[in-house]
């Protein structure tokens, strides 16, 4: 692994080359936050996919372009006189030493009020490293930190993102509100909700009343990401492991109808079933 002195030197290679680029090459040169955006999007996303594989040497690469994003927009910032990436992390590292008092004292950021106090502190205390000790704790403290800010969150659910997938969004909704105790005291008690709303979306689909159908469909999935969060399950990684499946699936589907030399829009549905299960099968024995 390389030092401190190596991984800023890296750093400072990164700026020098988006810098000469943003100068001399006619792609870069055009860029906007606006024509960024979609690109960034999709980089995040393949990020997401290289995680969920596990490869590392995807990792290290998607990161990087990640990296790259964060520092045109920084460049771009810094040629209209707005901020540049030293403002970017200097920013994050502040916010990193208000939102962990159980860490660092206010005073390291310049504040001048040491409240709010973390869990189980009192004056006596306060500074004292290791107050907080859970993960669920600071994620609280986390939260009540961010809506005292200056520039911090107004409301509770303010800080989730419009533009989240609805899947995420649903998710992070509920962590928020239970942050602050809007939560079913006993995880088991979630199931009767679930069940709850599946009859209910049952009852609308044999009305055939379709605007009223979505409405309880919405219902019953929230229920059920509410059930995983619960549970200690994420759903969307949940989600992307059942869509890897069956892809994996019915790709052996496919390559077997093309062996046989019948296309799938030939093949009977009780001739794909067979392949589908011999799939699982061979899925098994791996």
């Amino acid at each position: 692994m390389h030092t401190k002195e190596e991984k800023m030197a890296a750093f400072g290679r990164l700026l020098d080359v988006l810098d000469e680029l943003r100068e001399k090459c006619p792609w870069d040169k055009k860029q906007t936050n606006g024509s960024l955006r979609p690109n960034t999007i999709e980089e995040v996303y393949e990020l997401c996919d290289a995680l969920v594989k596990g490869d590392a040497d995807d990792e290290c690469k998607e990161l990087g372009d990640v990296l790259l994003h964060i520092c045109f927009y920084s460049k771009i910032a810094q040629e209209q006189s707005l901020f540049d990436v030293a403002d970017v992390c200097n920013r994050l590292v502040d916010k990193l030493i208000y939102r962990h008092p159980h860490v660092y004292h206010p005073s390291q950021i310049g504040a001048p009020d040491p409240k709010p106090l973390p869990y189980g502190v009192d004056e006596a205390t306060e500074g004292k490293e290791g107050e907080v000790s859970t993960a669920q704790q600071v994620i609280e403290n986390w939260e009540q930190l961010k809506l005292k800010e200056k520039d911090g969150n107004k409301s509770v659910l303010s800080g989730v993102p419009a533009a989240l997938p609805s899947l995420i969004k649903a998710y992070r909704i509920q962590e928020k509100s239970r942050n602050v105790g809007f939560d079913w005291e006993d995880k088991g008690d979630v199931w009767a909700k679930v069940r709850e709303e599946l009859g209910e979306l049952e009852a609308e689909l044999r009305k055939e009343d379709k605007a009223s159908s979505l409405e309880e469909l919405g219902d019953f999935l929230f229920s059920v990401i509410n059930a995983a969060r619960l549970y200690h399950l994420n759903p969307d990684s949940a989600l992307e492991l059942a869509n890897q499946k069956f892809i994996r699936r019915f790709n052996y589907i496919e390559e077997h109808s093309i062996k046989m030399g019948k296309p799938l829009t030939e093949m009977t549905l009780g001739e794909m079933d067979a392949l589908w299960e011999e799939a699982k099968r061979q899925e098994q024995k791996q």
